[in-house]
């Protein structure tokens, strides 16, 4: 890393119930595109903004280590399963940015979350602690139509990152999964073989 720039530092969040190769595809864009040194990814705790339960903690978190095990600069961080009530992005980067105080932060997201930007935890100081970078999954996203790099989304000052449309997604392998149907060509292998050990996402 050189000594005449900041660090670059990415927080990458979500439930990650389950880590998917979309999931893992956006992290390693992340990296090469914003020339990071380091990606926290982070499994939610207590996802208030979620109607459904998840999945316990300690299995999306073993299940994000197996899935970004081999995505160089990507860590693992659980600080916000550790934390007690409702998790909120801003807490967490103001907790990243005690720890790198010189560095550049980076929010990463999904379409699907930049979408649901409005409803965050005070969502009109995201951009002031972060560069908000999103890749859109799909030819008809929140991309869609927006010619330039940089562009305004909800009011907000937004980043484009580039990643190959995909309609990959947690819901349908959990879905997959409680019809008894193979998800091994939706996660890595190493994370399929721990929800069939665990059996997780299987019907009731």
């Amino acid at each position: 890393m050189s000594a005449l720039r900041p660090r670059r530092v990415g927080l990458f969040g979500g439930a990650f119930d389950p880590p998917h190769r979309t999931h893992v595809a956006l992290a390693q864009a992340a990296i090469a595109q914003l020339q990071l040194d380091m990606l926290h990814v982070v499994p939610t705790g207590h996802a208030w903004h979620k109607q459904r339960a998840l999945t316990a903690a300690q299995h999306r978190l073993e299940m994000c280590r197996l899935a970004f095990a081999d995505v160089y600069r990507a860590v693992v961080d659980d600080r916000e399963t550790r934390r007690s009530g409702p998790t909120y992005t801003l807490d967490t980067l103001h907790e990243l940015q005690a720890q790198y105080p010189d560095a550049q932060m980076f929010l990463i997201m999904g379409e699907d979350q930049a979408r649901a930007l409005p409803g965050w935890h005070r969502a009109s100081d995201l951009g002031r602690a972060a560069i908000i970078c999103v890749a859109s999954r799909s030819e008809s996203g929140v991309l869609a139509g927006q010619a330039n790099d940089s562009f305004e989304l909800h009011g907000q000052a937004l980043q484009r990152l580039q990643l190959p449309p995909s309609p990959l997604n947690a819901t349908e392998i959990r879905d997959k999964t409680a019809r008894g149907q193979s998800v091994s060509a939706l996660v890595f292998e190493s994370v399929a073989r721990y929800i069939d050990q665990h059996h997780l996402y299987q019907a009731a």
